[in-house]
């Protein structure tokens, strides 16, 4: 009952993903390849932690 209100982190880190990859795409179809580049990487770090999350519940 009380775990009721609680926010899911798995819902949390796959919206921060998803905005971190259309931040990406929309750098890359900017042109501004630097900015695509840390996108993608930081992106990529949230996709291995939402992995390393899902595995463990």
């Amino acid at each position: 009952m009380f775990g009721l209100f609680k926010k899911d982190p798995v819902k949390k880190l796959e919206a921060q993903y998803m905005e971190k990859l259309k931040a990406a795409r929309d750098a890359q179809r900017g042109g501004n390849m630097p900015l695509f580049a840390t996108l993608s990487a930081e992106a990529e770090e949230l996709g291995q932690q939402l992995d390393t999350l899902k595995k463990a519940s």
